[in-house]
């Protein structure tokens, strides 16, 4: 089991604390760093443009893999996306991981004018996007003529090494996201789903390979996390008040109290023993990785804490 680090890169972040945060990673040998591509999600404040924060990356990191959980296909272009990350993959060495969905928040489409048409029209999209992102990276000009999106011999030079960079779908949908998973994706991330549901998951996504005539063990599987963990009571105390102000909570309510509720929702909370069962749940179900959110960006205590005690104890799950 590999233990990776997830920022939400619209929730305060600013250029100085992402730099720290990929320096950090990078020096506490976390293999993986993903961020969110959003505007904003509840209240509008510091949010940093993903695609710029990857050239970043590429140029601040020199091991670790990076991408977004995930783009959403309404955002830009799948010609734009594809491009950005032919290049973002060249630029890095072949560290980028391209991550897609099909999006979900109305409001940050709403305030920014973007159109957000109906779920089957999204999906739709998506599907048609990962098909002209793939050709813009085959040897070649590419052609492509779907419903939504076309290409009259556009050649995306430089084109990523053969076979890069990997597609990421991530969600849990069984219908249409899994479904795409089985005929498109190099890895599956699921988002914050408990073990038993997600053996559920899986059972489905191989019956999805089984009708297009793929193996499920060809396909990379990982899952971003919400947990508030901490190494001792006053760091998990910092990680479940920075919680409480992100997702709410009714006034007067006791951290410690407000944990019970997480962990009846079924996210992993505690210190090294919870986490290194959670991990081990996961990793009997296949999975392989675990993105846990970093989202107290002036404090370093969770990353120290996941690559000093619980790296080492899932290392040969």
């Amino acid at each position: 089991m590999r233990i990776g680090l997830m920022v939400e890169g619209q929730n305060g972040l600013t250029w100085e604390r992402w730099i720290h945060i990929l320096k950090l990673a990078e020096r506490l040998g976390f293999p993986t760093v993903m961020r969110s591509d959003h505007y904003f999600i509840g209240p509008q404040q510091d949010s940093l443009e993903a695609y710029l924060s990857f050239a970043v990356a590429a140029r601040e990191t020199s091991r670790i893999r990076f991408g977004p959980l995930v783009s959403p296909v309404t955002f830009r272009s799948p010609v734009d996306v594809g491009r950005m990350a032919a290049q973002l993959d060249v630029l890095s060495g072949g560290r980028f991981v391209m991550g897609l969905g099909a999006g979900w928040n109305e409001a940050e489409h709403l305030a920014y004018g973007i159109p957000f048409p109906a779920v089957k029209e999204r999906f739709d999209r998506l599907d048609e996007a990962i098909q002209v992102i793939k050709a813009l990276w085959a040897p070649g000009p590419a052609t492509f003529s779907g419903k939504h999106y076309q290409l009259n011999g556009a050649d995306c030079i430089p084109k990523p090494a053969s076979g890069r960079p990997p597609i990421l779908i991530g969600g849990s949908g069984e219908k249409r996201t899994l479904r795409l998973v089985a005929k498109y994706a190099d890895e599956w991330n699921a988002v914050n789903v408990p073990p038993e549901a997600y053996g559920a998951k899986v059972k489905v996504l191989e019956g999805h390979c089984a009708a297009v005539g793929r193996d499920p063990a060809t396909i990379a599987r990982s899952m971003m996390t919400f947990a508030v963990i901490g190494p001792d009571p006053a760091a998990l105390d910092r990680a479940t008040e920075r919680m409480m102000g992100m997702w709410g909570a009714p006034a007067g309510t006791a951290p410690a109290d407000y944990r019970e509720t997480l962990k009846r929702r079924g996210m992993i909370v505690g210190g090294k023993a919870e986490v290194v069962d959670a991990c081990a749940r996961y990793a009997a179900l296949g999975m392989q990785e675990i993105q846990f959110q970093h989202f107290n960006f002036d404090d370093d205590a969770v990353p120290e804490f996941l690559a000093a005690e619980v790296v080492p104890a899932v290392a040969n799950l």
